[in-house]
């Protein structure tokens, strides 16, 4: 699903080039769970991005779901996040004009589903939100929020969920709620899941953890739980 070949990424900056991504290599099969760990400025969200299509990498190459990022122009890559992957980020990225449906049905109707309102409803339903469909971001609490973006990255069935510190910004008990809702919903949709956590019990949670530093990946395992299971 991922393909990660010596993926370089320099940065521009007043003191001059940084280099952010140092020779990247990686591959992660279809329907993997992979936590991504490292402390901050290792480099783990320019990965994410990069495998996005939101970030140009500036050497190596990038293959996702098949398709070789060289040479494909934004429109091209915009299209396949559109068709192909979900993306929940931190801070949700909701649009605050929009209610919950609206938002989670933009991506559907952008991806020509004549159902989108219905599958949207569907969705919100999935994560409990059946009942605040037509509320706005600012009359949600920050779980229901991150519960929508949720059921936005997820409502396309994607095949490649992305998500950088889902939890961030949420307290104890509620991000609980929103990973439980996260491994439950990408399992049954069949997403290749790439999660990015400072929390040790949540990477472990995944089924692999790859550990970054100085933007390179330095540590490839198996969760000790899952491996004492296979």
């Amino acid at each position: 699903m991922i393909e990660l070949a010596d993926v370089t990424l320099t940065l521009p900056s007043l003191a001059g080039p940084v280099d952010i991504l140092r020779g990247v290599d990686l591959g992660i099969g279809p329907g993997e769970s992979v936590a991504l760990v490292g402390p901050s400025g290792s480099g783990k969200t320019s990965l994410l991005m990069v495998v996005a299509g939101l970030e140009r990498a500036t050497g190596g190459r990038v293959r996702v779901a098949g398709i070789d990022y060289a040479g494909k122009n934004e429109d091209a890559l915009a299209r396949l996040r559109r068709d192909t992957i979900g993306i929940v980020f931190q801070d949700f990225h909701l649009v605050p004009t929009m209610t919950a449906l609206e938002n989670v049905a933009v991506p559907l109707e952008l991806a020509g589903r004549r159902d989108a309102f219905e599958r949207a409803a569907e969705a919100l339903d999935a994560v409990g939100l059946g009942h605040r469909l037509e509320h706005y971001p600012g009359q949600l609490s920050g779980g229901e929020q991150q519960r929508t973006a949720l059921a936005r990255a997820l409502g396309v069935r994607p095949k490649l969920l992305l998500a950088d510190e889902p939890t961030g910004n949420l307290d104890g008990a509620t991000g609980e709620q929103v990973i439980d809702l996260l491994f439950t919903l990408a399992a049954e949709v069949g997403s290749t899941l790439l999660l990015i956590t400072h929390d040790p019990a949540l990477a472990r949670r995944c089924r692999r953890q790859l550990r970054m530093a100085d933007g390179r990946i330095v540590a490839d395992s198996h969760s000790a739980a899952v491996a004492a299971a296979v």
